[in-house]
Parts: C-alpha cells; sequence; structure tokens
C-alpha cells in the first residue's frame, strides 16, 4: 500500500540544541568558511597572491603574474535514519526524538571534522571529499608542492618538542602564514603529553586557558576535535593515529548545500502501519576543501 502523505524535510534553527551541539564538538563547522551552494559543486576562487615591486617616477607598473584559479567543492550527504517503536514515543518519560536529534548531531560533527581533516585515502567510497591531510600528503607540480612535505610524523615516543616546533614552523615558512587566522586543530589525546613539553627557557609551549580564553600552543590557539584521527574512511568513531593541524581559517571552505534537517515518517501509515514503528531521518549535505597545501601542516602524534 503506498503512503498517501508527503513528509517535508525541517530545517534545524540555528539556535537548536543539535546546532548548539554540532557547533560546539565539530570544529570545521563552528570557524570554516561557509559557502551556500544551489547545486551538488561549486567553484571557489583561489588567490595565489599579487606581488609589488618599487616604480620609479615616470616608470611603467609592471603587472602581476600570479597564478589565480579555483577550487572545488563537492557536496555529500551525512544521514542516518532511526527506527523507533510507537511505544516507546509514547511511554518515554523524556523527548526521545530530540535526545536522537542531539545524538546524531555529535556524531555527525565527528564524522564532518574527521572527514575533512584526518581521512587518508582519496575521494571514492566512504570518502566523501579531499580530506587535509590527504591533501598534504599528494604532489601538487602546478603548486609546485612535494607530496608529505608538511606532514611531520612523531616517533613511537610520542610527539616532542622538535615535533610540535618543525610542524608549525612549516607553515610559518610559507607564503600563506597569517598570524590572525591561524589555529591549531588537535585531537585531545595530545593535552596530556603537551603538558609537559618546556621549552628552552623551560617554559611551557602549551597554555591551558582561563575564564574563556583558548588553549594555546606557542601562542596559537588549539581547537579540540574527536575527529581528529586518521582513518582509511570518514567515520564518527576513528581509531587511528591523532593528528594536531596548523591552519588559515581563511582557506578552509565549508560547502553548505542543506541540513541539519529531518523528517518524521510516522509509523500510524501506510506499510509501517503493520508494524507500529516510526522512522526519523536526520540528514545534512556538506562540501569541504582547503585552500592550498602550502598554507597547512599536519603533526601525526
Amino acid at each position: 500500500m503506498a503512503r498517501n502523505t508527503v513528509e517535508a524535510w525541517i530545517p534545524e534553527e540555528y539556535g537548536s540544541e543539535v546546532i548548539q551541539r554540532i557547533t560546539q564538538t565539530s570544529v570545521v563547522e563552528a570557524v570554516a568558511n561557509r559557502v551556500p551552494m544551489s547545486s551538488d559543486t561549486r567553484h571557489v576562487p583561489r588567490s595565489a597572491g599579487m606581488g609589488v615591486e618599487v616604480v620609479d617616477k615616470g616608470g611603467a607598473y609592471g603587472e602581476d603574474v600570479s597564478n589565480n584559479d579555483d577550487v572545488l567543492l563537492y557536496a555529500k550527504k551525512f544521514g542516518k535514519v532511526l527506527r523507533i517503536a510507537e511505544e516507546d514515543v509514547d511511554d518515554s518519560l523524556v523527548n526521545i526524538l530530540n535526545v536522537k536529534m542531539k545524538d546524531w548531531g555529535i556524531s555527525y560533527a565527528k564524522i564532518l571534522d574527521n572527514a575533512s581533516l584526518a581521512v587518508t585515502a582519496a575521494p571514492g567510497t566512504g570518502v566523501p571529499f579531499q580530506s587535509l591531510y590527504y591533501l598534504l600528503s599528494q604532489t601538487d607540480n602546478n603548486l609546485g608542492y612535494t607530496g608529505s612535505s608538511n606532514i611531520t610524523v612523531a616517533g613511537t615516543g610520542g610527539a616532542t618538542y622538535a615535533n610540535f616546533s618543525d610542524a608549525i614552523g612549516l607553515v610559518e615558512a610559507g607564503d600563506y602564514y597569517d598570524p590572525g587566522t591561524m589555529i591549531a586543530i588537535a585531537h585531545p589525546t595530545f593535552k596530556k603529553s603537551l603538558r609537559g613539553i618546556l621549552d628552552s627557557q623551560q617554559r611551557p609551549i602549551f597554555i591551558e586557558g582561563l575564564a574563556g580564553t583558548p588553549d594555546t600552543i606557542f601562542s596559537v590557539p588549539i581547537k579540540w576535535s574527536l575527529g581528529a584521527r586518521t582513518s582509511a574512511t570518514a567515520t564518527s568513531a576513528p581509531t587511528g593515529r591523532p593528528i594536531m593541524a596548523f591552519v588559515s581559517t581563511d582557506l578552509m571552505h565549508l560547502g553548505i548545500r542543506s541540513g541539519p534537517e529531518s523528517v518524521f515518517i510516522d509509523g500510524r501509515d501506510g506499510t509501517s502501519a503493520l508494524t507500529d514503528e516510526s522512522l526519523l531521518k536526520m540528514r545534512a549535505r556538506r562540501g569541504f576543501v582547503y585552500g592550498h597545501p602550502a598554507g597547512a601542516s599536519i603533526l601525526v602524534g
């Protein structure tokens, strides 16, 4: 028997608990440039900078020859469906739908960060778009970047002062270094090792923020993400090595196609009426791209 009603997807309002959980948990959702998408793909201009030179009195201005191009955002869908017995909805003392929607938001936040930052494979099955890790692992002759040159791998004893210093130094030495937009995105497991690392003057390189101020490393704000572990495919529970990424928020582009949004399919109609089970579907369609490999580095812990 075909259903005789059509449910509409209901977008989450920005101030909803689901959105608040997402922005509290996902660094990418919280700090990346949000790029509206009216289709599955969108080109984002990429600037190669612009030169400047001394011009003598009466002299001709030289023309800039920077190689400007663009990067491409692909929107992919993140979603899940929950089957709920009608009795659980009717008898529960808590609002089970709201609880499950917030739970979905937390998992979505982690898988989005993982897909954007730490997946090691090329886009394909289970890999929605090119992660920062994969971008830095590939050679791009057009950009003059050699694969893995901005990836630092710590030894078996854990990350050292030299590892952290080398990783941030790779960005500081590049043309895309901007102290005003630079942040570190790291898995919380780095906290333990960071607390014991001092510089040559016995000063801690890691400062834990107080009264709302951010944690910092070498004076760079740190954002903590549970998705910042390597994995072969995108997952909300990565188990690989933790990473700390030094990035510019100006170069992080998050394509917004739709959502987060939900639809509730009542179990009292259509074929679902045979089981008294309702369905709650949650989804968001997102794209991600990082502007230039020279503007980021990763430390693998």
